[in-house]
């Protein structure tokens, strides 16, 4: 799949912007401009449904109207691939934080045998089941 060059400027300057933003705060910010793009497109809507106007308006209105679905539609996908890199970021910080919980797991016990001289895991000889026979 080819990539025009717009679409890779455009990723790109999204990729500059979430070195500077966190990824769950870029979420929240396009949460809330898809949610104002929607109230607008619903308030677009019942005006074009509810009033008598011109043709001119209501051409005018249906612009207006297909501009802001495009510009949801673009927010949706956008939100989508965040929630994707956001998920990713969350199971490489599970990742790492199962590697550092294993390492020091390993680093007590290694501890912990060392200072036993050696024999932190050895038990002593189990008493016969019945003395006497």
């Amino acid at each position: 799949m080819g990539w025009s060059s717009a679409e890779k400027t455009a990723s790109n300057m999204t990729k500059k912007k979430r070195e500077s933003l966190g990824v769950a705060q870029e979420i929240d910010g396009l949460e809330e401009k898809l949610s104002r793009c929607r109230k607008d497109l619903e308030a677009v809507t019942s005006q074009l449904y509810r009033a008598e106007l011109s043709p001119e308006d209501r051409r005018s209105l249906e612009k207006e109207k297909h501009t802001l679905m495009n510009k949801a539609s673009k927010y949706e996908k956008e939100l989508k691939l965040l929630r994707h890199e956001n998920r990713k970021n969350t199971l490489l910080s599970v990742a790492i934080f199962t590697v550092f919980a294993l390492l020091y797991a390993y680093w007590t016990m290694r501890k912990r045998d060392v200072q036993l001289g050696g024999q932190a895991l050895c038990l002593p000889p189990a008493a016969p089941a019945c003395p006497g026979l």
